[in-house]
């Protein structure tokens, strides 16, 4: 379990100076995209590679330091967590708050295929826009179309049954950032037509890295809910966040914890066929054992048995 340290700067570990500090390093950036495009003049060649970085920036800040910041706060004091917020909200045109609540139901539903009525808990499952519910959505459609659904509304709805002040400050963060966005476009609009796709790009590769963190995986068993990835550079880069079925089975276990965890469990992963990439998540089409549908890891694996049972030989009675 989490323990954290009351009187000390960071509620959990030290270790939290790295990703707090990768966030603003990430909103330092933003700000330097901007000088070198309005104040410094920059080639075009250059802008465009900062752009593409800008892009891969936002997908890599939401599944690692966004990610560990909303279930594990870095900071003892609610103003800085709430400050910090406010700087990756504005940075990356992202509210931390509905991020938070979208996340939540992430875990109630854990990626969960559609009920009867053709609705699912998890509003960002890779299910719930699929027309054959057994298989997941197109991950181009998923990809690209993802961050064009969100619904501002029910997110603020689902805020107010968790919290009317939580509700107000996701308000704050949705409204801050698009005031932002527009105030930018009087500031410099010929900037903002550039920065835009990027921003749109970067969003898109956040859904394509999330698409495959649940490709494969199992909607039915809370061991098998996330697929892993235990590729090392990526978990360094990434604070860990690619022992993605260890975190759906321990949402609230802290990213230093998850290595450990997963030697601690690997043996009962394994028996039940938890699904495991070679590459980091966002590169998952890339794995060789990609599936050639979606299907659940239990209908793989009787499958398998199914077939080595119809290669036994007959035993004479």
């Amino acid at each position: 379990m989490n323990k954290k340290t009351p009187g000390r700067f960071f509620a959990y570990t030290p270790w939290d100076a790295l990703p707090a500090i990768a966030g603003v390093l990430n909103a330092v950036y933003v700000v330097l995209f901007y000088m070198a495009f309005a104040c410094w003049h920059a080639p075009w060649w250059l802008l465009i590679c900062m752009g593409f970085t800008f892009s891969v920036s936002i997908g890599w800040n939401i599944n690692s330091v966004c990610h560990n910041f909303i279930h594990n706060p870095f900071f003892t004091s609610p103003l800085l967590n709430r400050l910090y917020s406010l700087l990756q909200s504005f940075a990356l045109g992202f509210s931390q708050v509905a991020y938070d609540a979208v996340h939540t139901r992430h875990h109630r539903g854990n990626s969960d295929k559609p009920d009867e009525n053709g609705d699912t808990i998890d509003w960002v499952s890779i299910y719930r826009h699929s027309h054959d519910h057994d298989d997941a959505e197109s991950v181009w459609k998923y990809t690209f179309l993802s961050f064009l659904r969100d619904d501002p509304f029910a997110i603020i709805k689902e805020l107010k049954v968790k919290s009317e002040s939580e509700a107000r400050w996701g308000i704050v963060e949705i409204v801050g950032f698009m005031v932002l966005y527009i105030a930018m476009f009087f500031v410099n609009w010929k900037f903002m037509l550039f920065f835009l796709p990027f921003y749109y790009f970067g969003h898109c590769l956040s859904y394509l890295n999330g698409y495959y963190l649940h490709y494969g995986g199992d909607p039915d068993q809370p061991i098998a809910w996330g697929v892993s990835s235990y590729h090392k550079l990526y978990n360094w880069l990434w604070f860990n966040n690619g022992y993605h079925a260890e975190h759906h089975f321990r949402p609230k276990m802290h990213w230093t914890k998850m290595k450990e965890f997963h030697h601690q469990i690997s043996a009962d992963q394994e028996a039940a066929g938890v699904r495991v990439i070679t590459p980091p998540h966002a590169l998952g089409f890339l794995d060789r054992s990609l599936p050639e549908k979606s299907r659940s890891v239990m209908a793989e694996r009787a499958i398998k048995i199914a077939k080595e049972l119809e290669a036994r030989p007959m035993q004479q009675v």
